[in-house]
């Protein structure tokens, strides 16, 4: 006992009481065998002459171990470890002979990791950025936000306000939401067919999970959303491509699949097709939805920048001409205001609202109830609506000066269409460019951009990626493209 006692270690700086400390080490001690059920303490006057402390600090830490059970007392006897504990055999503490285990770092039992979750994470803290199509937070209603916000936490019956609430979301929200698609997206839903989610990620994953059975039949394009892609495989499905061209998926590829297969669920971006944010052509949009109701698959239909459509009137989704109810509708006020306000949105039928709203109860049992009616109020009183106007315009002010600097600086290295709508290009380079090694070079000069990796898991590779624009001001677009020349100059 007096050689362990050389190997408790007491930090004077620590935050932690000397007396834990020393109950906590002894306590290893005991877990790793090297102190034996029934083993006899030390008196607490001899260990803390051999720790140099207190007595009292060491009656302390008996105690910690004589609440938790670690030790017993025994009257007119002393202290011993518990002889309910089962015999563990030591590890060897002195020599090294054991490899030692750190399961901070590293667990004890095995698990697969599956590759398509290998996905980096976006997240630039870098001065400059043409990130994947982002909105400029500092343009969103914030001061009106907070105060709805302030609004909600402070006002009203406390137990309702802030206990558990409807695991469909705040019922005050999908009314108002319910009036707003209807009236912004040509729908006819109720708050019955509204679910509320923490982004269009969330409601697709719980769709994938409710709807999805191993080896099912997914259709998405040869080119598309990584973050669908990996729902998908993680739901177990057999993943199928299909051809993409300027229009939008190739609806006669995905006709010729259903003759010979059944296909499940069909993942579409038709507003802004991501990436290439091109529109899905009318003629498409209602063979598609004819094909649904002949083969009986899903469409998931992700409109994650609906009102930043430029050319004209944004188009009404497939979910607004859905007659057969095959159309699971996904939106967000993520890329509309900011990514950290986490509130989005699925519309169904009503008995799919229902059994997603049972399936996300045990995920997450409920969202930002505060957050969620403070959004409420503010569509409620067209504080939104009036900023998503005034953003659509500041939006295609600022897409037309970037498009405008990429063709007179950057003419030479790259090519691009200019969008109809979004907040990104999609920028080929020339093939002889690689990528990867001018992103890396731009990060030296503080500018942030998609080296394009997601985007090249196709053949032939397109060497292109998403350069975001809606997130930075002209000047700073400016600047943007002026390290991008230099960079590529090189």
């Amino acid at each position: 006992m007096q050689a362990l006692s050389t190997l408790i270690s007491i930090e004077k700086d620590s935050i932690q009481p000397v007396y834990l400390q020393i109950a906590n080490q002894l306590m290893v001690f005991i877990k790793d065998g090297n102190l034996q059920a029934g083993h006899r303490l030390p008196s607490t006057r001899q260990m803390a002459d051999w720790l140099q402390v207190h007595r009292k600090t060491v009656i302390q830490a008996y105690d910690e171990l004589l609440a938790q059970g670690w030790i017993e007392s025994r009257t007119g006897s002393g202290t011993y470890v518990a002889k309910h504990l089962p015999e563990i055999h030591p590890r060897s503490l002195l020599n090294g002979s054991v490899k030692p285990i750190n399961p901070a770092h590293v667990a004890g039992f095995e698990f697969e990791e599956a590759p398509h979750l290998d996905r980096p994470v976006i997240w630039s803290k870098h001065k400059y950025h043409l990130d994947d199509g982002f909105p400029d937070s500092r343009l969103a209603p914030l001061e009106e936000l907070a105060r709805a916000y302030r609004s909600q936490l402070l006002t009203g019956n406390p137990y309702v306000r802030l206990g558990y609430g409807d695991t469909m979301g705040s019922l005050w929200l999908r009314q108002v939401l319910a009036d707003y698609l209807n009236d912004t997206r040509g729908l006819k839903v109720t708050a019955n067919n509204i679910l509320i989610t923490r982004g269009t990620v969330m409601g697709l994953y719980l769709s994938c999970t409710a709807f999805l059975q191993p080896g099912d039949i997914a259709v998405v394009g040869e080119l598309n959303y990584n973050g669908a892609n990996m729902n998908f495989l993680q739901a177990g499905t057999k993943l199928l491509k299909i051809p993409v061209d300027e229009h939008g998926i190739v609806v006669e590829a995905l006709a010729a699949i259903c003759r010979k297969q059944r296909v499940r669920i069909v993942y579409v971006t038709s507003h802004h097709f991501y990436p290439t944010t091109t529109a899905l052509r009318a003629d498409r949009r209602i063979e598609l939805l004819r094909l649904a109701g002949q083969y009986g698959f899903i469409i998931f239909e992700d409109d994650y920048d609906y009102d930043f459509h430029y050319l004209s009137k944004p188009l009404l989704p497939l979910a607004s001409a859905d007659k057969a109810g095959m159309v699971l509708y996904c939106g967000s006020f993520t890329k509309s205001i900011s990514p950290a306000f986490r509130v989005g949105y699925l519309v169904a039928s009503e008995n799919v609202i229902r059994h997603l709203a049972k399936l996300r109860r045990i995920i997450d049992r409920q969202g930002d109830n505060m957050l969620e009616n403070a959004i409420a109020e503010l569509l409620q009183n067209g504080i939104i609506q009036r900023y998503l106007r005034k953003a659509m315009r500041t939006y295609k002010q600022r897409r037309d000066v970037f498009c405008e600097l990429l063709k007179n600086n950057l003419g030479d290295y790259l090519q691009f269409q200019v969008p109809v709508g979004g907040m990104a290009v999609w920028t080929h380079f020339d093939p002889a460019i690689d990528i990867n090694a001018v992103a890396q070079k731009a990060l030296a000069h503080e500018l942030f951009f998609s080296p394009g990796y997601r985007n090249d898991d196709v053949t032939p590779v397109l060497n292109a990626t998403r350069l975001g624009f809606a997130s930075s001001t002209p000047d700073e677009l400016v600047t943007c493209v002026e390290i991008m020349k230099k960079v590529l100059k090189r």
